[in-house]
């Protein structure tokens, strides 16, 4: 049995075993080569991480069949718009579209209020670092799982293409959120290809500006193709404010706050443009 067919047939314990083997050693090396002095200590820790879990079981109760799940059945009933390609090609394809598609449904939760307060949970966090990668609200990650079951179930992407996607996103997004110092000559060259944590935390600014670029999940070259791809902060990597100015109270911080965050008033989640 080849290393392909053994993945596909131990899905998710291949993406279990990514995820924590990822994890482990991103919180081993930043702290070793810290980019920046993260705070929160061990509470915020923990409330990124609990919300991770109570994620993952939302979504086991909520969706019958999940993202690998249902490309098997398509691909059992040789259905989407992507069959009839070689596999090779198929599989490209597939993992690129999934990849634009995660770009553009970044975007829009930046956009359209409504999801702009599910996503704001992500963004409020007042530090930045591997753990912050696996913050999100249980009703975000419950509709992006919604998203990525209709592209997948469109274009019929195949097993692999899905395995493949998924292993990247769970270690891509625990990889450009960490506190991870990387040379400036490694650095550039790499962000050419790849989102890297010092791209990505840009995007973390309390500037709407820099929160509103570098969109990108894996590949950076949506955000130069779309024109939303931002260098630096203005404020400097070391000294940006990272999080939203309205939400920088530790009672703002809790699981519970974190969990009714989405639901606040409208003039609570207003969102502070310190460009002006």
């Amino acid at each position: 049995m080849n290393m392909w067919a053994w993945l596909l047939e131990h899905e998710a314990q291949a993406r279990l075993v990514a995820f924590l083997g990822t994890f482990a050693v991103l919180l081993l090396v930043q702290r070793v080569w810290p980019r920046r002095l993260v705070g929160g200590g061990w509470r915020r820790s923990a409330t990124n991480i609990a919300l991770v879990v109570i994620d993952t079981a939302i979504l086991r109760l909520a969706f019958p069949l999940l993202a690998f799940d249902l490309s098997i059945r398509l691909a059992e009933n040789e259905a989407g718009l992507l069959h009839g390609l070689p596999e090779l090609p198929a599989v490209v394809l597939g993992v690129l579209i999934l990849d634009v598609a995660i770009y553009w449904q970044h975007r829009l939760h930046h956009a359209i209020p409504f999801l702009w307060r599910l996503h704001r949970v992500h963004h409020a966090d007042t530090s930045f670092d591997v753990t912050t990668g696996v913050r999100f609200h249980p009703l975000e990650i419950a509709l992006s799982m919604a998203i990525k079951l209709g592209i997948i179930a469109l274009f019929g992407i195949l097993p692999l293409a899905v395995l493949i996607f998924e292993i990247v996103l769970s270690a891509g997004s625990l990889f450009t959120h960490s506190n991870l110092y990387l040379p400036a000559s490694v650095e550039r060259p790499l962000r050419w290809f790849l989102v890297t944590p010092e791209m990505h935390r840009v995007h973390h600014s309390w500037y709407r500006d820099e929160t509103d670029s570098n969109f990108s999940f894996h590949l950076s070259v949506w955000d130069r193709l779309f024109h939303s791809y931002r260098r630096d902060p203005r404020d400097g990597h070391l000294h940006m404010t990272i999080g939203l100015d309205e939400f920088r109270d530790d009672r703002e911080q809790t699981l519970i706050a974190l969990l009714l965050n989405p639901f606040r008033s409208h003039s609570a989640a207003s969102r502070i443009d310190h460009s002006s």
